[in-house]
């Protein structure tokens, strides 16, 4: 009796070791042939934006390498929100991706509550490069230099506007830090994306933006809009001319714009690290380095792993700019 109890206590234990080995096989198979169709990115911004044009640069690559279509969706409103939701709820296969910015770390420190949980509902599967943002003002803006408009928004504070792609957006955040390091008080006025805060910043009607490098270069190397400077310690060699913020005499300010992907929670782990090893490999071809370098964009390549702590430390990052800032969460 003895014997037979201790078997039947046995069972349950044997049969979840089996089915957990049925379930890790079954992925490793799925990542094998994975992908035989059709891979959607999700980008839940603007065309034109960042992350949007480091997202078509990569999945450009994927296509050649996979053999199949690597198409990205833009999907954007509510900073970020829609987009995301869209992959939060997709079938967690690999076939739905989101492509976001740093926003994805900024989201959690404006709002109270969000339609999903951002280090749960989401795997996070690897970083797309980072560039530094650089500081636009119009081209006939009677701000030279950042010490210009540093003197002007002491001088008139609570009076001069600033740009963003939107409420809660990284460039909203990244402002923001700029205004505590300067100690300075402006008007922040949000927009739905990089082009149109481009757009209204080179005609005039907000003082600057903290635009990303990459969705900028074009209005910079056209002479459509004068650079402050870049947020990066040194200058990038994108642009070699613009100055960085910290060499005109602030030294401490440094801060920096990344793209990444992400999957649904659910997706097997070895399909994951596929994605993963396929977009670090694509990064290093000479075609996405040549399109990055013309961008202002560095390829950074990191581990799933490497990739999570580093998103983690970026959440704390922005909670601590908005908490600085009196932030009030939406």
């Amino acid at each position: 009796m003895f014997t037979s109890s201790r078997s039947a206590c046995r069972m349950p234990n044997i049969l979840f070791t089996i089915l957990a080995s049925m379930s890790l096989m079954s992925g490793a198979v799925n990542a094998q042939s994975f992908p035989n169709r059709t891979v959607k990115m999700v980008v839940p911004l603007t065309t034109g934006s960042g992350a949007d044009i480091a997202g078509r640069v990569v999945a450009k690559s994927l296509t050649e390498t996979w053999k199949q279509p690597v198409i990205i969706e833009n999907r954007p409103g509510a900073g970020g929100l829609i987009g995301t939701g869209v992959v939060v709820n997709a079938e967690p296969d690999g076939y739905t991706l989101l492509v976001q910015s740093a926003s994805y770390a900024a989201n959690p420190a404006i709002y109270k509550k969000l339609p999903y949980d951002p280090l749960k509902s989401l795997l996070d599967v690897g970083i797309l490069g980072q560039t530094p943002y650089v500081m636009i003002t119009a081209a006939d803006s009677p701000y030279q230099t950042i010490r210009d408009l540093v003197i002007a928004a002491k001088s008139k504070p609570d009076e001069i506007t600033f740009a963003s792609a939107g409420v809660g957006s990284s460039t909203h955040l990244a402002a923001e830090y700029f205004n505590q390091m300067m100690g300075i008080k402006l008007i922040h006025v949000p927009y739905k994306g990089s082009p149109e805060a481009i757009q209204d910043t080179m005609s005039g009607r907000t003082a600057f933006y903290m635009a990303p490098l990459d969705t900028a270069i074009g209005q910079l190397r056209g002479g459509k809009v004068r650079a402050l400077g870049v947020t990066s310690k040194t200058r990038n060699a994108a642009v070699p001319e613009i100055p960085s913020i910290a060499e005109q005499g602030y030294a401490n300010f440094e801060i920096g714009l990344w793209f990444g992907v992400w999957a649904p929670a659910a997706t097997p782990p070895a399909i994951v690290k596929k994605i993963n090893q396929d977009m670090n490999l694509a990064m290093q071809s000479p075609e996405v380095k040549t399109a990055y370098d013309s961008k202002g964009i560095k390829a950074t390549p990191m581990s799933p792993q490497e990739f999570s702590k580093f998103v983690r430390e970026e959440m704390a990052k922005y909670q601590k700019i908005a908490k600085d800032a009196n932030i009030e969460p939406q």
